[in-house]
């Protein structure tokens, strides 16, 4: 019999939490076995055909694109000079505190081999400041005592303009209490009240909120409280993480499918689904160009226009109340992605991953060789040097020639023998399909279960309750609705982990507390 596999074991936090699905039998007994349409082959629907696939559901993924992994996808492309390379939306981070997304990757890759850990998170500031959390204890609190420490951002002449109090809610965000104080108050407002210096401010905190896309003005800063808790003050894990040492579709993607369509799984890429229907007898059709199939339950594991979208177009899906809600979701402002084939390498200094603050539109630098055999391999043969630039929430006036150009001039400022570099070829990937999570905008998010217990919702736009953000937020959305499914048909779901969900240590969280009871009187 084939089990599903144990949960991934949490990392060095002892205080990580785990959720345990509610009881049941280990694999469907119906026959034929419950039949569920995945619509998305990104994290979160990947982590919902798994979950289901594993204990004997009858599993079709649709995916729009020719490839799976969404955000995280990767496709063939040739360059200039007839190299066949792999491109991708971009750099990403997997940090050791994403336990659901890691257990999702161990089902090929047991040992999570596949990843490789990048020794520092620097970050830089065009004044000058460079902070680092190598050095940087793990444990809260010593991880933000630590890195004010050390940090060239912060200076005895900035102590006098901190609030402490604004600044105690931080110590102790629970999911979803940080919803009811902080979601009708900007992440920009919010700093502004606290009082961070301009440098420590950029460097230390709209690092998270554009990490969601999002000018810090228009996100909410409950958001950006739940991932400073996330990655800083509620999690032993430390700010460091892992990149893949392969491009994403051999490291993670291709594996995945393979174990999947072992589980039986029918995945249906290049497919776009048109529509989806109710039926009298509780399932739903699901409608492409090429037939109409029925299933018993439908995951939805789309972005946010996709979802609105394919929902605009099935006028029946749940109730009037819910469809209107997924048409009130918003899109987070474009963002850029470019990546240049240089003839030269870069200085042999220059980290893998650098983010960085006041370099016009740029937001971080990659160096890819640093970690991926393809583009290492590009890099000895050539002697040149894979360089990735990031540009998030780029102004809807601006054009994209003269965004394109200014990347490129940062990257000169920042790394001065670049300007000498000949560019080989380049890439510029212009995509606006994150989730903006506004200010005030919490309630209006869809969660993961609907009116219809046959149609379950998963992404990193969902509301789950839990302190999870990112593609961490995917995966434990699609394994949230695999359980959901689950426990219809009697089946035990997918044990679950996260970072704690509350401030670490009681003194502190007292502090908080007298806090919110002084801002309610």
């Amino acid at each position: 019999m084939n089990r599903p596999p144990q949960p991934a074991r949490r990392g060095r936090d002892r205080r990580a939490r785990v959720l345990l699905p509610p009881p049941g039998a280990p694999r469907v007994t119906a026959d034929p076995p419950p039949a569920v349409a995945v619509v998305g082959g990104g994290i979160a629907g990947l982590a919902a055909a798994t979950a289901l696939a594993e204990r004997g559901v009858a599993v079709t993924l649709y995916e729009r694109e020719p490839w799976l992994g969404g955000r995280v996808a990767g496709w063939p492309t040739v360059l200039a000079d007839g190299t066949g390379v792999t491109m991708s939306r971009g750099f990403h981070a997997f940090f050791r505190q994403y336990y659901n997304l890691r257990g999702l990757l161990r089902r090929t890759d047991p040992g999570l081999d596949r990843l490789t850990g990048l020794p520092d998170y620097p970050l830089r500031h065009s004044d000058g400041p460079r902070d680092s959390f190598r050095r940087v204890p793990r444990t809260p609190p010593l991880s933000a005592l630590g890195f004010a420490a050390l940090s060239p951002s912060f200076g005895a002449r900035d102590l006098p303009g901190l609030d402490p109090i604004a600044a105690l809610p931080l110590l102790d965000v629970r999911v979803p209490e940080v919803y009811d104080r902080l979601d009708d108050t900007s992440a920009h407002d919010f700093l502004d009240a606290v009082g961070f210096p301009d440098r420590a401010r950029h460097l230390a905190f709209e690092v998270f909120s554009r990490s969601f896309f999002a000018d810090p003005r228009h996100l909410s800063a409950a958001e950006m409280a739940l991932m400073f808790h996330i990655y800083f003050l509620g999690s032993a894990e430390g700010l460091l993480f892992d990149v893949p040492h392969a491009p994403f579709p051999r490291a993670l993607w291709e594996p995945l499918a393979a174990y999947l369509r072992g589980h039986r799984a029918d995945l249906r890429t290049g497919t776009a689904v048109e529509a989806v229907t109710p039926t009298p007898d509780g399932g739903h059709t699901v409608a492409t160009a090429d037939d109409e199939r029925r299933y018993d339950a439908v995951v939805l594991a789309l972005d946010t226009a996709g979802l609105r979208a394919l929902v605009a177009r099935s006028g029946q899906l749940a109730d009037r109340a819910w469809r209107e809600g997924v048409a009130r979701l918003r899109t987070a402002p474009p963002f850029l992605v470019t990546r240049l084939w240089l003839d030269r390498p870069v200085a042999p200094e220059r980290p893998g991953f650098l983010g960085t603050s006041g370099y016009g539109g740029l937001d971080n630098v990659s160096v890819l060789e640093r970690w991926e055999d393809e583009a290492a391999g590009w890099a000895r043969r050539t002697g040149g040097s894979v360089v990735e630039l990031h540009a998030y929430a780029v102004p809807l006036t601006r054009r994209r020639e003269e965004a394109e150009r200014d990347l490129l001039r940062q990257l000169h400022r920042i790394w001065p023998e670049t300007r000498a570099a000949k560019v080989v070829d380049a890439r510029h990937e212009w995509r606006a399909d994150c989730p903006l999570f506004p200010v005030g905008g919490y309630l209006s998010r869809p969660t993961v279960h609907t009116p219809h217990p046959g149609l379950v919702v998963a992404g990193d736009l969902v509301r789950t309750g839990l302190p999870v953000a990112l593609m961490e937020r995917a995966a434990t959305s699609g394994f949230l609705a695999a359980n959901r499914l689950l426990d219809r048909w009697g089946v035990r779901g997918q044990t679950l982990w996260t970072v704690p969900d509350r401030g670490r240590h009681a003194p502190l969280r007292a502090l908080a507390g007298w806090a919110a009871r002084r801002e309610a009187v």
